[in-house]
């Protein structure tokens, strides 16, 4: 497996829940879906960079948003959760490939078995801020050999997608989660779902 090295990456942040990161992490999924937090600038979701860390969030993530058979696992990464802890762990970088604008719930239909949210919260994202488009995001991800702690600043807090780090996260090295080839393997049949 090939390693990358991210000395010289941005210090920008997604901020996704914990439950989504580690279904990235673990090969389950490679897509996001986004609208945008509450507090964005724009009022809507950018993609500010197509490479970025990911910064686990806790607040939001229910059980019963997610498909059964995950749902272990927003308990398991709730049990990780310390409200009292002042660092914040980085575990995964990304790198978007692919940013698709979704109107329809028929597209959306198309790829619920590529992600682990239950139907009815994906419609939901949907259907929040409805003239905007939902944001569907192929991304290649990465794990840290270490992940790294950060301090949690105030100006990280707040339900806003992007965070720029005021820390450097110095040599990361790190490791595609899915090979190359079975990453555009994945990507080619989700895109051709999207056109059928």
């Amino acid at each position: 497996m090939s390693e990358l090295a991210a000395d010289a990456v941005q210090p920008i942040v997604l901020k996704e829940w914990a439950v989504a990161i580690r279904a990235l992490l673990e090969g389950k999924q490679m897509m996001l879906l986004r609208k945008g937090g509450i507090r964005e600038e724009t009022r809507h979701f950018q993609l500010v960079s197509p490479s970025f860390y990911f910064m686990p969030t806790y607040e939001h993530q229910k059980k019963e948003l997610v498909k059964p058979s995950f749902q272990p696992w927003v308990e398991e990464t709730m049990s990780e959760f310390n409200a009292a802890d002042p660092n914040v762990k980085i575990a995964a970088y990304g790198e978007v490939t692919e940013d698709i604008e979704l109107y329809d719930q028929d597209s959306l239909d198309r790829l619920r078995d590529f992600h682990i949210w239950t139907d009815s919260f994906a419609e939901e994202r949907l259907r929040w801020k409805k003239k905007q488009p939902l944001h569907l995001l192929l991304v290649r991800v990465f794990k840290l050999e270490e992940p790294t702690e950060i301090k949690l600043r105030e100006a990280y807090i707040g339900c806003k997608s992007w965070v720029r780090l005021e820390d450097e996260i110095a040599n990361a090295r790190m490791s595609p989660v899915i090979e190359q080839h079975e990453y555009d393997d994945a990507v080619q049949k989700i895109t051709k779902l999207l056109r059928n």
